[in-house]
């Protein structure tokens, strides 16, 4: 069975702030060891040897400086070889060099800094007695009378005396960091949040302005609808006594025929002005008992005198069986004009249009369904303004989804281009 690789983890945020750190403490011994063994007037006796050693690392050094700016860290997955070729590394320069009273000695104590900083308390003290194995074997390969233990235990208390204190200051840099770190991320929390909530109240605003434009509209069409329907109600009125009057008088079947024709047709003109004053007057907001019928019939009244009806056809299947709903009768009245207006829009001369209500568990829906031409784009349905009418305001949906909502309910749709749309208010019923 084939192996699937898996990538080496990404470092961390400390790791790779250490990294760049240790890699320009790296370059500046290397630049410090070659003055060290080429400045004169005394350069170093084995210069060759330590040029060398000294290339090799300048040339991990490089390596190091690579990975670093890929956003890596150069074997660390493998912290103790790093620090056993290290141990051998600085070793071998005071080797060549002088031997224990060598100026590269103190390449240990940059070494163990360095370890504290990339890695563990665990690595740096393992590394740590790496680097007293490696000067302990420069101690015991010299003569006997060359060795001084004074110097050597100097030196190892220094070695332990550094790690402690670059461990700890480096563990007391990672808790600050980890903190400052966890602090920001709760600050960024914050902001994300406090955004939030300010897109949400800047939504809620746009949408209250655009409820309140709407009432004002309709409030202004309610005064205007109040006033034509005053002025043209009295005229009417003196017409159908001067007709009543003149029936009286006239004994004639002709005159009498038409003088009822004329009478029926100013009744006609009185029901629709009476329609026109109940629609535009002031809307209450105390709740009573409805029925479902009574909503559809109310807003199927006022429908029908949109001008682009014509030619389509509405039909309803209303059960008379259905519960009544406790709620803000003319609010649902609107909401279902304002469905039904969209589906004859929607719809081409002779379309359908069918508004049904059924009962489903504790909901009662009210379906407007058409075969119109469907809706395209549906994400911004509810939001204010949004329309696909040349004549439209983008307020219909939107306030239908507010009042539906109010009374604890939700809108749903489905559309299908080309085929039609269906909307279905559902309202909690008992």
């Amino acid at each position: 069975m084939a192996s699937i690789a898996v990538p080496a983890p990404m470092p961390s945020r400390w790791e790779l702030a250490a990294e760049t750190t240790v890699v320009k403490m790296r370059w500046i011994g290397v630049l410090i060891g070659y003055l060290l063994v080429n400045i004169e007037p005394h350069p170093a006796a084995n210069a060759p040897a330590l040029n060398a050693l000294l290339g090799l690392g300048a040339l991990y050094a490089l390596v190091d400086t690579v990975f670093s700016y890929r956003g890596r860290v150069f074997l660390g997955e493998f912290p103790l070889i790093i620090a056993v070729m290290e141990a051998t590394f600085i070793g071998l320069l005071c080797h060549f060099d002088t031997g224990l009273d060598s100026a590269f000695r103190y390449y240990y104590l940059l070494s163990l800094i360095c370890c504290a900083i990339r890695y563990s308390s665990a690595v740096t003290y393992a590394t740590c007695a790496l680097h007293c194995l490696s000067y302990g074997m420069l101690y015991f390969g010299l003569p006997p009378s060359e060795q001084h233990l004074r110097s050597l235990v100097l030196m190892l208390v220094l070695l332990g005396w550094v790690t402690w204190a670059a461990n700890a200051l480096s563990q007391l840099l990672k808790r600050v960091g980890d903190h400052l770190h966890s602090l920001n991320l709760a600050l960024q929390e914050q902001q994300a949040m406090l955004e939030d909530r300010i897109a949400e109240r800047s939504r809620e605003l746009q949408e209250a302005q655009a409820h309140m434009l709407h009432q004002e509209k309709m409030a202004a069409f309610g005064l205007l609808a109040a006033g034509i329907a005053h002025e043209v109600g009295n005229p009417l009125t003196s017409i159908s006594s001067l007709i009543q009057m003149i029936q009286r008088r006239s004994t004639e079947a002709y005159v009498q025929e038409k003088l009822a024709l004329v009478g029926g047709q100013l009744q006609r003109i009185q029901n629709t002005l009476r329609e026109l004053v109940n629609f535009s007057r002031p809307a209450t907001t105390e709740r009573a008992w409805t029925t479902p019928a009574e909503i559809v019939n109310e807003a199927l009244n006022i429908a029908k005198y949109y001008k682009r009806i014509v030619g389509k056809s509405i039909h309803t299947d209303i059960p008379a069986d259905l519960p009544a709903l406790f709620v803000v009768r003319d609010q649902l009245v609107q909401a279902v004009v304002n469905l039904v207006l969209n589906a004859i829009d929607a719809t081409e001369r002779g379309g359908q249009i069918e508004v049904r209500a059924s009962k489903h568990d504790r909901e009662l829906v009210l379906e407007v369904s058409d075969n119109g031409h469907g809706v395209a784009d549906a994400s911004k349905l509810f939001q204010p303004y949004f329309t696909t009418k040349p004549h439209g305001t983008g307020l219909g949906l939107f306030v239908t989804h507010r009042l539906v909502t109010e009374h604890g309910g939700r809108v749903s749709f489905n559309s299908v281009p080309g085929e039609g749309t269906v909307f279905r208010i559902h309202l909690p019923s008992r």
